[in-house]
């Protein structure tokens, strides 16, 4: 029997083991990554990735109605940002969660969901700095998410998309860049010198690092988006190609191959603007000088390599499927790492060959 890597990450000590199981089950990899931060980082990353998850269940079951969605997504909103909710608010907010929770077909969102009245109070075993660096980042998520239901509201009744380039910026840094942002302010007050680079400089490729994950998911998850009537390809992009949403959603269906032609070029550029991000993400785990810390860092940028250059492989065919590393792959990334130490050589170098720029 085949024994696990070396690579011992530590549970974050301020989560029962109840959440840590929550945590595992809405996010495995990130549940990785945040194990092998350094302790100090552990609780507050942890509890806001599931508090963000809590949000981002409620925005995105669209079989829900909208209005149903918004008032639960504003109570839970107003929870967050504020520690002394009344006790009617949060009777409110209990009974909400509980049979919203009861509608989810997915096990490990029911069980966050069914958990969220616990998991709240959580919050109040950071410190105060620590308290507003969740909150405030919470606040960035909470406007993203509401702004995707006010655009996406009326689900796959209606295909809606957005705009401009400006507005997916906007949208991608909302929801993920401001994570990297939330990062690397945690990094920056927990441990001093952590970092070759100025603090500056780490919070632009850390922001860059965090909208290019999310740019990945719009690309990975694009067919079941459009299903779903959500087109994040801003209009002003899709029109000079001669495309438009309706067009795609029919080309993810049937395969158009006209429509996937004319898509292909615009296709590799939005991977080629996802893999410079990935640069950033990986400048920024190379110049982190913890180990734990740069191989948590690290992880979502070599997995998102090896899934750009799967996406690259598929090309605008994979539309109607969810690309992603396989696990095999994903063991296997781990074993080298930890034969590697996590050391800058290595990890440089598997991002390079994950991304398929030197397979020599």
């Amino acid at each position: 029997m085949q024994a696990a890597p070396p690579i011992q990450p530590r549970p974050s000590q301020a989560l029962s083991a109840a959440h840590r199981q929550i945590l595992r089950g809405v996010s495995r990899s990130f549940d990785l990554s945040i194990r092998l931060l350094p302790a100090a980082l552990q609780s507050p990353v942890a509890i806001g990735y599931l508090l963000a998850r809590a949000t981002d269940t409620v925005a995105d079951t669209t079989n829900l109605p909208l209005a149903e969605r918004q008032v639960l997504l504003d109570l839970m909103s107003q929870a967050i940002a504020k520690s002394d909710t009344s006790t009617e608010q949060s009777l409110a907010l209990q009974k909400l969660t509980q049979a919203f929770a009861a509608q989810q077909t997915d096990p490990h969102e029911r069980a966050l969901m069914q958990a969220l009245p616990q998991c709240l109070p959580l919050l109040q075993t950071l410190t105060l700095a620590d308290q507003s660096s969740v909150r405030g980042v919470l606040g960035h998520i909470n406007r993203g998410q509401q702004l995707d239901m006010a655009r996406f509201g009326s689900g796959p009744q209606g295909l809606e998309a957005l705009q401009t380039e400006a507005e997916l910026a906007d949208y991608t840094w909302l929801v993920a860049g401001c994570v990297g942002e939330f990062w690397t302010e945690l990094c920056g007050r927990h441990l001093p010198g952590y970092s070759l680079l100025p603090q500056p400089e780490m919070m632009r490729i850390g922001r860059e690092y965090g909208m290019g994950l999310q740019r990945l998911n719009i690309i990975r998850d694009a067919g079941a988006d459009l299903a779903a009537g959500r087109c994040y390809w801003p209009l002003e992009t899709l029109a000079p190609a001669g495309l438009n949403p309706a067009m795609l959603a029919q080309a993810a269906q049937t395969r158009d191959a006209d429509t996937l032609a004319a898509l292909t070029p615009l296709y590799a550029q939005w991977l080629d603007q996802t893999q410079a991000q990935l640069d950033c993400g990986m400048r920024y785990a190379l110049a982190l000088k913890p180990l734990r810390l740069r191989l948590a860092s690290a992880l979502p940028a070599l997995i998102g390599a090896r899934t750009v250059a799967l996406l690259r492989q598929a090309g605008p065919s994979a539309l109607p499927q969810r690309v992603k590393m396989p696990r095999a792959e994903m063991r296997a990334l781990l074993w080298r790492l930890a034969l590697g130490l996590g050391s800058t050589a290595a990890l440089d170098r598997e991002f390079r060959q994950l991304s398929g720029k030197d397979l020599s």
